[in-house]
């Protein structure tokens, strides 16, 4: 359009210098990715030069220069001032009036037959959103803005937030010379999401760094509530591979309270354009997007990503008025994708103590000091170097003390809030979502922040001790046999899969049942005769569930699901529920439907339990789930293992049973594993092996029913050893039938993370693979290629 004013679609991206990251991103994607199903709305970007010459048209350049130099920002007081100072001649400044002019008619150009076209003015910083650096909030955004007085107005606000204290202070740690940064302003249509949803999307999983997600957020409203952590939102995880396959690549969906949302007021009076309102107990107890849009926003995702050639951080708008799906804003991501691939970090609790609260952990490490509960901004000197930090939410104003904490924690907020994305910037452990830590936490006491045990972020009371692990995985020794993984829970899945591993040997389905479900089967199939009190106890765990049965068969599959995807295309080897009746009793509703067993143990459990015609109806729900994974969402990489087959008619049964429900052995690929755990397996394995594709042996149960005694005792746990002799003859005699047989044999218990010597046994004898629980994985490998582990 002119030197000070340029179209959006006039834009590429090699002009960041010209109008700075986010507006040159929005040109280019505009340009390049629209014809790909890329939808971003159109708008208008001022130019650096422009920014420059209003601060010559008004005499500030060499000011603001003199009063930023030798500037002490760690003095607060002293930035609040020189921010405040600064800002106050620019917005005392008058714009050139050719500068004015050109926003006048890119305004009128932009709006058309609408004066008051509602537009979104916002912030591009000239060196913002390189690779290696993100400015991220680091300058203001204005919504629903409506007529060209106000837009020129808040063209000059903009303006002024690069001398924001935040950004100052952004800019000195990062190395940024004041001068050499300029402010474009960018002026874009606004997408209708106040009566829609919108959101934040990563094209990798922010807490990992791994590379085969997409992972998106999304509440009521326009998106600065999810942006400033104002809300917790929900949150999906999209799985590339598949989605690229057109199949059902929603993995994950994990529902947010959405308490709140920020909505268009009348501003006819001068007052705020947008408001904050509470939501309904409706919208709160649905998801804010339908499966279909969650992908869609992900093939969105990914063609910036594949067209920028890198992972990014995308916000989204849904239009509640044309129902489209739009970007709003591109950037690359910084943190995550600038790890490294051969060197891992483990972070590992060596105590236990009271947890105090919980949230979403941001991170996997752990952090610990003097709790330090700030209710305002204004108390911000009271954080000293090393305190946690706790507060109801952050915003980009709270940065300069952000840097100062041990560990952040938040009332709101969810993964890709204000807090979370500096916490990983900053490298330190933060737990948001907590709801009431302001209240729990109690000021200047010590605590820990625990973000190394999944996706629950943990604070415990007192300064615990932990350890650090430093993996150097390009030096690990290379083994004759597989090793895999026992994984039962999908929230650390994404992080397992980057120690050496040829997939997961054992997947248990009781930690995604007990954990993600946590009501018996059973008591979901009847739900509507249940007693009132207990449908009240379960209807909040399946809420965003279109019915009972249903949130039983998506969680399950969301769970395998995840493992599956985690490892793909790596076999992920799972096994059926090996729930006894004491355990299956501990669900809600359980009671009423489980018998009371001297013995569980040895009592009605595995294949008994599948084939039996009280629990059929319950195991149908499992090989649905089973389907689902497998045939709509294509992880094809799943298999079967069935556990605790005492006799060769149980083994008929449960493989006729398998089938009656669609799961038949060598259809689509599927493989059918026994789980080689009672003597009676091993003695006639040749006899097993005619209905099985292999044997998975689980040495727990295989040892106690060896040696006659009970695991769960401790006093004869001082007898159970799987380096008995008699274990280790049974334990061969399986290992043998499956090689003269040709089929595959692993092991899965725990004996070979316990004892490496017995992993060197079981390699000696040719098995196929060894499963370990992922804390062994290295220490076993470093051992058996005859290295020391430091």
């Amino acid at each position: 359009m002119s030197a000070n004013v340029i179209a959006f679609e006039e834009l590429r991206i090699g002009q960041i210098e010209q109008v700075g990251g986010k507006n040159a991103s929005l040109g280019e994607m505009i340009r390049e990715l629209g014809s790909l199903g890329v939808r971003v709305p159109g708008g208008f970007a001022t130019s650096a030069d422009a920014f420059r010459a209003f601060l010559q048209h008004n005499d500030l350049t060499d000011r603001i220069r003199e009063r930023l130099a030798g500037l002490d920002i760690e003095d607060v007081n002293a930035l609040v001032r020189a921010g405040t100072e600064i800002r106050g001649w620019i917005m005392a400044g008058e714009l050139p009036a050719d500068l004015e002019q050109d926003i006048r008619a890119a305004y009128e150009k932009l709006a058309g037959d609408d004066p008051e076209c509602a537009v979104a003015v916002r912030s591009s910083a000239t060196a913002e959103d390189l690779p290696d650096a993100s400015f991220a909030g680091q300058q203001e955004t204005f919504l629903n803005v409506r007529g060209i007085e106000r837009v020129l107005a808040k063209v000059k606000a903009v303006f002024a937030s690069l001398y924001n204290d935040r950004a100052i202070t952004y800019r000195v740690h990062h190395g940024f010379d004041h001068g050499q940064v300029a402010l474009s302003a960018g002026v874009q249509r606004m997408v209708r999401s106040d009566c829609g949803a919108s959101g934040v999307i990563f094209t990798l999983d922010t807490e990992t760094g791994f590379r085969d997600v997409v992972f998106i957020t999304a509440a009521y409203g326009l998106g600065e509530t999810v942006v400033q952590g104002a809300v917790n939102p929900d949150e999906y995880y999209v799985h590339k591979p598949m989605l690229e396959r057109n199949k059902l690549a929603v993995l994950q969906r994990n529902l947010g309270s959405k308490t709140i949302q920020m909505i268009y007021r009348d501003s006819a009076d001068g007052g705020d354009p947008v408001e904050i309102v509470d939501t309904t107990p409706e919208q709160r107890q649905r998801f804010a997007l339908e499966d279909e849009q969650v992908m869609e926003l992900a093939r969105q995702a990914v063609t910036i990503e594949q067209h920028y050639g890198r992972p990014m951080d995308i916000e989204w708008a849904l239009d509640g008025i044309d129902g489209e799906l739009y970007i709003v804003q591109a950037r690359p991501e910084t943190v995550e994708s600038r790890s490294s691939a051969q060197h891992l970090q483990r972070y590992h609790l060596q105590q236990s103590g009271k947890v105090l609260v919980t949230g979403r952990s941001i991170g996997s490490r752990i952090g610990a000091g003097p709790a330090r509960v700030i209710q305002d901004i204004a108390q911000m000197d009271r954080v000293q170097a090393g305190d946690v930090l706790v507060t109801d939410m952050t915003d980009p104003d709270w940065e300069p003390i952000m840097k100062r904490a041990a560990a952040i924690v938040t009332n709101r907020g969810g993964r890709t809030c204000h807090a979370a994305i500096i916490a990983r910037e900053l490298g330190i452990p933060a737990v948001v979502g907590t709801s009431e830590g302001t209240e729990l936490i109690p000021d200047g006491e010590p605590v820990t922040v625990s973000c190394a045990e999944g996706d629950i972020g943990r604070i415990y009371q007192g300064q615990l001790d932990f350890e650090v692990k430093d993996i150097a995985l390009d030096k690990l020794p290379e083994l004759p046999f597989k090793i895999m993984m026992n994984v039962g829970n999908p929230e650390r899945a994404f992080d397992f899969r980057f120690l050496p591993n040829a997939g997961i040997g054992l997947a248990r389905l009781e930690f995604i049942i007990n954990r993600m479900i946590g009501v018996h089967p059973k008591a979901l199939l009847e739900f509507d005769a249940l007693p009132a009190s207990l449908q009240g106890d379960i209807r909040p765990l399946m809420a965003g569930y279109a019915d009972p049965v249903n949130f039983y068969i998506d969680k399950l599959a969301e769970g395998i699901s995840t493992l599956a995807a985690a490892f793909w295309p790596k076999p992920v080897i799972v096994r059926l529920s090996d729930f006894k009746s004491n355990e299956y009793a501990n669900l809600l509703g359980g009671d009423r439907y489980e018998p009371h067993e001297e013995n569980p143990m040895l009592g009605f459990r595995g294949a008994s339990r599948y084939i039996s015609k009280d629990f059929r109806a319950c195991f149908a729900l499992e090989c649905r789930a089973l389907r689902k994974v497998r045939e709509t969402m294509g992880l094809a990489n799943v298999e079967i293992m069935v556990p605790f087959v005492r006799t060769l008619e149980e083994a008929e049964a449960v493989i006729d049973a398998l089938r009656d429900e669609g799961l038949e052995r060598g259809k689509e690929g599927l493989r059918i594993i026994m789980m080689c755990e009672i003597p009676s397996n091993a003695l006639l394995a040749d006899q097993f092996l005619e209905l099985f594709d292999g044997f998975s042996i689980g040495s727990n149960d295989l040892t106690q029913l060896t040696l006659g005694l009970d695991r769960d005792s401790a006093l004869v746990a001082q007898a159970f050893d799987e380096r008995n002799s008699a274990v280790k003859a049974l334990l061969s005699m399986a290992i043998q039938a499956c090689r003269k047989a040709g089929k595959y044999v692993g092991i899965c218990g725990q004996g070979p993370s316990d004892h490496p010597d017995l992993a060197r046994w079981l390699m000696e004898q040719g098995i196929d693979s060894v499963s370990l629980n992922p804390d062994s994985v290295v220490e076993t490998i470093l051992y058996l290629g005859g290295q020391e582990a430091e």
